[in-house]
């Protein structure tokens, strides 16, 4: 499907959910040039071109990334000290995604279960919260938890899983940018809200996205019953 001149014009919708689940590279940090320059230093260390790299790896495991590239050093040793590297070096090519903040410490504030489910590893995310100050998640899914990757739904509904709620058909909403993701998350039987910051929308529309926003400036967290464990989320300003 191809959008031209796309309207993020959408009336709001209410979404109810038990339980959120959020990538993190994309949906809540934009660390693009971290991960360039990452990408670009490996690329030189195994002699590939880092660009024939990059063309493929957003939203992937670096694990299934080195596969193809550099089959040797395709083994979490390796991936986890790499990866907890970036934002020490590169801690000042990242920024938040518009809205990300307000929203998790919302979150936090109100007690609603949520998840980290990402394609990184655990140093890597860690890492990212801490240098940029932002909520940590008691529970999180990362590159090392899941035999398959994205777009295999297993990590998203190990992040369900890790969330221990208490209802047997719980309503989850994941949070995407990547294609990968998206479908990962619409595998897993998820609502899925896209994030239209790293690809293009088409890309997030044949992936599945139920909801394409530009950021998180689209979702706000109106209520949250304690009784049912049920939370309602607005989204305003969606890809109509």
């Amino acid at each position: 499907m191809t959008v031209s001149e796309p309207s993020f014009s959408a009336p709001v919708k209410i979404l109810s959910a038990h339980g959120l689940l959020f990538d993190m590279d994309g949906t809540i940090i934009d660390s693009t040039d971290a991960v360039v320059k990452h990408w670009q230093k490996i690329g030189k260390e195994i002699g590939v071109d880092p660009e024939l790299i990059l063309a493929t790896s957003h939203g992937r495991r670096s694990i299934d990334v080195l596969q193809i590239y550099e089959p040797k050093l395709a083994n979490w040793e390796y991936i986890s000290h790499a990866e907890g590297l970036i934002p020490k070096e590169f801690g000042q090519d990242a920024v938040e995604i518009p809205g990300s903040r307000a929203l998790l410490d919302k979150l936090e504030e109100e007690g609603i279960p949520w998840c980290i489910v990402t394609s990184g590893t655990r140093p890597l995310v860690t890492g990212w919260l801490d240098v940029m100050k932002l909520a940590h998640p008691n529970k999180m899914v990362t590159a090392e938890d899941v035999q398959n990757g994205k777009p295999d739904p297993a990590c998203y509904q190990l992040g369900e899983k890790l969330l221990a709620l208490q209802q047997p058909k719980a309503s989850i909403v994941v949070f995407e940018d990547a294609p990968a993701g998206v479908r990962s998350g619409k595998a897993a039987g998820y609502t899925v809200v896209a994030l239209h910051t790293t690809h293009k929308l088409e890309q997030l529309i044949e992936a599945g996205a139920d909801y394409v926003v530009r950021d998180m400036r689209s979702v706000t967290l109106r209520s949250c019953d304690k009784t049912t464990g049920v939370s309602q989320l607005e989204i305003a300003n969606a890809l109509v």
